[in-house]
């Protein structure tokens, strides 16, 4: 095969093989959420939000931090992406003499289209990432002021809301992660199509171990789940004693 076709046919196949992963894990969240570990955060997630609102006079304090742990976090990975994306924009508009000596090291196609599209793919992956992240940040911002609400066990709506919000912002955080994670195949693109498609082909074995959860985290999950229910119907019992 030419070596100015090799874009053609290894870019297209690693995307694709990135995108069947995340279509299968899409599928596995969706209908068995405990085998995987943003699932499996989820559900730790809303047990954390009835947990710190039972009593948010005493836990208040210890919601707002954790939540803005996450804001922090957030942060730091927008500043990264619109700061990356910022840094392309301007290689990307100066004219330079290193596309020379980086054209002698790729083995694919050389034409000024093809490294257009390299760059601005990697540009608008960061902007996603940045996008994503802040989302997040509004998100986390909103259930920050929502979880100190005082509410009542029996007003599972308001529950649900906060639980609800709250794992959305994790998700978009999520979002921003993979678009991070996407940037290295892109970024390996610019020396050839071969880099670019061998490290699809590691990465979606990374992920699916990043991904999946482990027997023993899934059982340590169950039994604190077990161990709250029994502590519930302790409570409940006292309660109706008294």
């Amino acid at each position: 095969m030419e070596k100015d076709k090799l874009d053609f046919v290894l870019v297209p196949v690693g995307l694709l093989l990135l995108a069947l992963y995340h279509l299968w894990l899409l599928f596995t969240i969706l209908k068995h959420p405990t085998r995987t570990v943003i699932g499996l955060n989820a559900e730790s997630r809303h047990k954390w939000v009835f947990s710190m609102m039972s009593d948010p006079l005493k836990n208040g304090v210890l919601a707002v931090q954790t939540i803005r742990n996450n804001i922090m976090a957030s942060t730091l990975l927008a500043t990264i992406a619109i700061t990356l994306s910022s840094l392309i924009s301007v290689f990307v508009s100066s004219s330079s003499d290193s596309s020379n000596a980086t054209s002698e090291i790729v083995y694919g196609n050389k034409s000024p289209l093809l490294s257009s599209i390299k760059y601005f793919s990697i540009l608008l992956c960061f902007l996603v990432a940045f996008l994503c992240n802040v989302q997040s940040i509004r998100y986390y911002a909103h259930v920050s002021f929502l979880v100190t609400v005082p509410s009542s066990s029996d007003n599972m709506e308001s529950l649900e809301y906060v639980a609800r919000n709250l794992n959305r912002g994790s998700y978009f955080w999520s979002l921003g992660l993979r678009a991070f994670y996407l940037s290295f195949p892109l970024l390996l693109w610019i020396f050839g199509p071969i880099p670019m498609f061998l490290c699809c082909f590691m990465m979606s074995f990374l992920l699916y171990f990043l991904d999946t959860t482990s027997s023993s985290t899934l059982q340590l999950h169950r039994r604190s789940s077990k161990e709250e229910m029994l502590k519930a119907g302790d409570l409940e019992s006292i309660g109706r004693s008294s």
